[in-house]
């Protein structure tokens, strides 16, 4: 029997649902790695705390590690599988890379409570690291992408949410962490709303309104859910656990993708799914209604392993 503990988890991994979110991107100024370790480490101690003082609210958060960053900062040990976003084009299909060394996932009922810790995690890094990107989402009607159909039906459910989402045996050193990547999605809606009903749902897979999944044998081999509902050859799953949230304005709005896993394979290979289809010219048919901007890859550690390094 396995009597090995698991390391704390950053809360927002594997966290339920919340109204609002916002994500901050940020690139380390040089040579101020030997700060930045345990500033990071005071942040997502910070952060986990602050889950107790908003508790309810449901505050939860994370701190990951940009893939291209981590050695800098981590140079004694690497998780196993961590490596640069899987940029990926095909026809006017594109999956841009662009990366940036922290990502600071902070999610919220109450968005004042997010914008103060917000502004709070930037002071504290302050001198150390520069905001490149943010952005705010939040929850559209009964949890809905943008294009009206509900998002993350197929996300795992209970503890389901961490044996998909968390490392364990496979890598010891790193039990506890998330692979992330994150995905910046601009949504061509003038175009998506004038498809008829009947159209938008052969492109999801689903019913818009009742959210009910067509049949197998109704599915088109180019429908969303058909590109991602991926198998292995002994018929198990290919699952991530999905955080996302809808984002934006009038002038330009989307989904921000959120992929947390155990490994980066699943989301690589629901992504060349999309983008490439199956080798037989079947490729994902919302993204001639929809345009990856971003594409970033982070380590999202345990917070133990964070905070060896707080001092």
């Amino acid at each position: 029997m396995d009597t090995q503990v698991m390391p704390r988890e950053q809360l927002g991994i594997c966290a339920e649902g919340n109204l609002h979110s916002v994500y901050l991107m940020f690139n380390a100024n040089e040579g101020g790695e030997s700060q930045l370790r345990p500033c990071l480490a005071n942040v997502a101690q910070y952060l986990y705390e602050l889950a107790d003082q908003y508790a309810d609210s449901a505050f939860n958060a994370f701190v990951a590690i940009g893939a291209n960053f981590w050695d800098h900062l981590y140079p004694g040990s690497r998780p196993a599988e961590l490596k640069p976003f899987p940029a990926m084009e095909s026809g006017n299909r594109d999956a841009p890379a662009i990366e940036f060394d922290i990502f600071i996932h902070l999610r919220c009922d109450r968005l004042d409570i997010l914008h103060l810790v917000a502004n709070e995690v930037n002071e504290m890094l302050e001198g150390l690291a520069e905001l490149e990107e943010e952005e705010r989402g939040f929850r559209f009607m009964d949890s809905r992408d943008l294009t009206g159909f509900v998002d993350g039906t197929e996300n795992p459910k209970g503890r389901g949410r961490q044996a998909v989402a968390l490392v364990g045996d496979e890598d010891d050193a790193f039990r506890g962490g998330s692979y992330i990547h994150v995905q910046k999605y601009v949504h061509n809606l003038s175009k998506w709303h004038r498809l008829p009903l009947k159209k938008q749902e052969d492109i999801i897979g689903r019913t818009k309104q009742d959210n009910i999944e067509y049949a197998s044998e109704d599915k088109p081999l180019t429908a969303h859910i058909k590109r991602v509902n991926l198998k292995y050859d002994n018929g198990e799953p290919i699952e991530i656990l999905r955080q996302s949230m809808p984002y934006g304005s009038v002038k330009q709005q989307g989904l921000m993708f959120i992929s947390t896993c155990k490994t980066p394979s699943h989301f690589e290979k629901m992504l060349h799914s999309m983008v490439f289809g199956d080798g037989e010219g079947h490729h994902d048919h919302l993204m001639h209604f929809t345009q990856a901007v971003t594409g970033s890859s982070f380590f999202a550690p345990s917070l133990d392993f964070m905070i060896q390094f707080d001092d």
